[in-house]
């Protein structure tokens, strides 16, 4: 079979590996669909660990299943996460699903960039999700990324009669736009450097956006009635944002590092006028079984629009281009890779 491997954003190998054998309690997925995620081109996250298979946003058939498998049948169609929690450590049972050990442990082979993945037996049991009939192999793709700003929203609790700020409109910030929407946000501002990417947060649904690379602080209150915002979304790890996420936040308010600049970033936080004004940071990573779940039942409601997401559709030989797309962050919003297509 063919795998994408990575090696740096610039240099994506297509290579032949042996199809892999699956054991008696394990699946062998054929992938149809595949989404190269904006985390997938952060460098400073890949290259400690390449060269490797990425993908972790695979929807495909099951192909073969193992003796022991009964749940699942071949032909089923589904999307298979990544990472599953043990669902028993005294994290999982406090709620904090990805901060499991064996989440960040447990990975499906090789990739989602292949045309064929094996599902281990904990994958098996506790990250298979049928799709429903009206949802595409390409929106399945959506189900991880949107189960993470599910995710994202829910630790930041926004409220009906929040007005927000999402900070970084590409993909994640869509989709952020969209769920905050759905979620009866009062106001939400959108904002980002790309002009493209400022039209895609209008039409997706931002009351105000605004130009980044002026004065956001500022022109946020314009449109505010004076006020910052209730709730900030860090939706890119550029440094600026970062930092001006810190001036953008109302008394009471909280801000979610959805995304976060690279490790050498120190981010000062003005902690004496945050504690009188009893601001909140939390961050987010990752989503848990219950998010995919919301996630799934969103999409197939249809409750948000993902297809118009979709910029590119690539065959797995093209997929150095997909990365190329993704890291330039021109036009692009949704790169999706097919990797069984001819």
């Amino acid at each position: 079979m063919l795998v994408a491997v990575y090696h740096n954003n610039k240099d994506i190998r297509i290579q032949e590996v042996p199809k892999p054998e699956i054991a008696p309690d394990e699946i062998l997925l054929k992938v149809m669909a595949s989404g190269i995620c904006g985390t997938d081109v952060v460098e400073w996250y890949r290259l400690p660990k390449a060269p490797r298979v990425l993908g972790h946003e695979a929807t495909g058939i099951i192909a073969e299943t193992g003796e022991k498998v009964t749940k699942y049948k071949v032909g089923d169609r589904v999307f298979v996460s990544h990472h599953v929690p043990c669902n028993k450590c005294r994290y999982c049972l406090k709620g904090n699903h990805t901060a499991c050990e064996t989440l960040h442990t447990t990975n499906y082979y090789p990739g989602g960039l292949s045309q064929y993945i094996r599902v281990p037996k904990i994958n098996v049991e506790t990250g298979v999700y049928r799709l429903p009939s009206n949802v595409s192999y390409e929106e399945g793709t959506f189900i991880e990324p949107l189960g993470c700003a599910v995710r994202g929203q829910r630790l930041a609790d926004i409220q009906k009669d929040d007005t927000l700020l999402i900070i970084g409109s590409g993909m994640a910030g869509l989709l952020h736009i969209q769920l905050a929407k759905q979620k009866g946000a009062q106001k939400i501002f959108a904002s980002d450097i790309n002009p493209h990417r400022m039209k895609m947060a209008e039409k997706f649904g931002a009351d105000h956006v605004i130009d980044a690379k002026g004065d956001l602080p500022q022109e946020l209150k314009e449109l505010n009635d004076g006020r910052a915002a209730d709730k900030v979304l860090v939706c890119t790890g550029a440094e600026k944002a970062a930092f001006t996420a810190l001036e953008c936040v109302d008394r009471g308010g909280t801000i979610l590092f959805f995304a976060v600049p690279d490790p050498t970033t120190k981010i000062p936080i003005p902690i004496t006028q945050f504690w009188r004004n009893e601001i909140t940071i939390k961050t987010s990573y990752g989503a848990a079984p219950k998010d995919l779940e919301e996630s799934l039942k969103i999409l197939a409601q249809k409750r948000i629009n993902v297809a118009d997401m979709i910029t590119h559709r690539l065959s797995l030989r093209e997929a150095a281009e997909g990365f190329r797309l993704v890291a330039e962050a021109g036009k692009s919003l949704k790169v999706i890779i097919e990797p069984n297509r001819n």
